[in-house]
């Protein structure tokens, strides 16, 4: 699990490799992931847009921004936490991916939550130790 905390909101990550969903001998690999946004502040915030930047083994960068999750923009009351699922393919068995939620108080005022960078790793990554 991965966590981190910007501005008493946390964003917690468990990601999952989904087998059944995989073809590794047509270099297609699937993740599903588990988000929760915890709201810490003393103030309600909406989450208004996601952006993640996603980097297969190879570096190569995908970059996804768009408005809420999962067709959502919750709003969370102090102590509230709004939790999904979401997943994303890849061409190579392992990658990682980090991002961002744009977040609105009652006042207006915008600001960024940091998604943690987590590791999408399959059972067909293969480890080199120096």
């Amino acid at each position: 699990m991965y966590s981190h905390t910007t501005r008493n909101i946390t964003v917690t990550v468990k990601p999952f490799y989904l087998e059944e969903q995989s073809e590794p001998e047509d270099n297609h690999f699937v993740w599903a992931y588990r988000v929760t946004i915890e709201n810490g502040s003393e103030e309600t915030v909406q989450l208004l847009r996601r952006y993640w930047k996603i980097t297969d083994a190879f570096g190569r960068v995908q970059e996804v921004r768009g408005a809420g999750v999962v067709g959502e923009q919750p709003v969370l009351k102090p102590g509230e936490a709004f939790e999904y699922s979401s997943g994303t393919p890849l061409p190579t068995p392992s990658g990682i991916m980090v991002g961002t939620y744009e977040m609105e108080k009652p006042t207006g005022e915008r600001f960024d939550v940091d998604i943690p960078a987590f590791s999408l790793d399959s059972p067909y990554v293969s480890t080199v130790i120096n």
